[in-house]
């Protein structure tokens, strides 16, 4: 998950004999988009076409489905520009400015403050950095927390708020395969949707969009995937490996199963509830199924054997170079009890 604006391009040229352009990463970066609902999608031509998965325009086909229709069981097509239905809630970011603003939240923090004191300050200032940078309603502005606090950037996207259903398939070819291939399969399905973003009226002019490619993906081909990305538990630390394995994860995998059966309860009330709850439940049971393979790797004693050890070294690194300072590990250690603590006395107060 490298960013646009720490890319590590000596270090791909190295090891693929490919050299990414500082052009080529604009190119890729303004060519992608994030939907409002948090989906990822691309520019796939001059005049604002935008592709993404079917889930992700799903809320805005059921909101279409109206007087008798039903676009998520029948598909949508729109022959021209004159019959592309407009969302009723959607929008469209393209990320237009990536700007370093960590000694500006850093600042925020003075001398002799408490940790809540200091994190209270440190979100006022990322609010009127937001305030400032967005100037127009055209505009969103959003401070990123990178790498747990040690890098602030405020993402500046320039937002299309009138966008277009173009094309979505039935319900039965997009999701074809079911869950159970979702994520874990080659999926032989058409898990796709369009949509056009529009200025003033009209279709949007975009400079930047990606091409089809008739002959496809080769075998050992580099390919690069953009987005927009979620969090990595990658770098974190034993302790907070343990408390997911232990705490975290088995309660929220225990939550899920609870609510897919409500939601199934629900759904076999009526034709209108399935249909209602169909996108909550394959959401609930994508995310049971997320949340438990984590869990399952991390009962891995190999893996953790693995962390463990290079965690042992780095620690013993930082504490020869740092006899003096406290130790960090420790410290998030004791957090992690104190949550810990706090998930138990919530558990009980559930039970009770």
């Amino acid at each position: 998950m490298w960013l646009y604006n720490a890319f590590p391009k000596d270090k791909v040229k190295v090891e693929y004999a490919f050299e990414p352009t500082p052009a080529w990463l604009d190119h890729v970066r303004l060519s992608s988009v994030r939907f409002s609902n948090g989906g990822s999608g691309s520019f796939v031509s001059p005049e604002g076409l935008t592709l993404t998965n079917h889930h992700v325009g799903a809320d805005c086909i059921h909101d279409l489905s109206v007087d008798g229709k039903d676009y998520m069981k029948n598909s949508f097509y729109a022959p021209t520009h004159g019959q592309e239905a407009r969302c009723p809630n959607l929008a469209v970011d393209q990320l237009v400015g990536i700007d370093d603003v960590t000694s500006k939240i850093n600042a925020a923090v003075k001398p002799g403050m408490s940790a809540a004191e200091a994190g209270q300050a440190q979100r006022a200032a990322m609010s009127t950095i937001e305030k400032e940078c967005a100037v127009s309603a055209e505009i969103r502005c959003d401070v990123v927390t990178l790498f747990s606090g040690a890098v602030y950037n405020l993402y500046s996207y320039k937002r299309y708020t009138d966008v277009r259903l173009v094309f979505a398939p039935e319900f039965d070819i997009a999701f074809f395969g079911g869950d159970p291939d979702n994520y874990m399969y080659p999926r032989y399905d058409l898990d796709v949707a369009f949509f056009r973003v529009y200025e003033n009226g009209k279709p949007a002019h975009v400079e930047n969009y990606l091409k089809w490619s008739r002959a496809g993906v080769k075998e050992k081909e580099l390919v690069f995937v953009s987005g927009n990305p979620g969090a990595t538990n990658r770098w974190k630390i034993m302790s907070q490996l343990e408390f997911l394995r232990d705490v975290d994860y088995p309660k929220r995998i225990e939550s899920q199963k609870r609510w897919i059966v409500v939601l199934d309860k629900f759904a076999r009330e009526s034709p209108e509830n399935a249909r209602l709850a169909q996108e909550y439940i394959f959401g609930a049971k994508n995310g049971l199924k997320a949340i438990a393979a984590y869990e399952s790797g991390l009962q891995n004693k190999d893996i953790l054997a693995k962390k463990a050890a290079q965690e042992n070294k780095l620690r013993a690194a930082y504490k020869a170079k740092n006899p003096d300072l406290p130790d960090p590990w420790q410290k998030i250690a004791d957090a992690m009890k104190v949550q810990t603590d706090i998930y138990n006395r919530l558990t009980y107060l559930e039970r009770k």
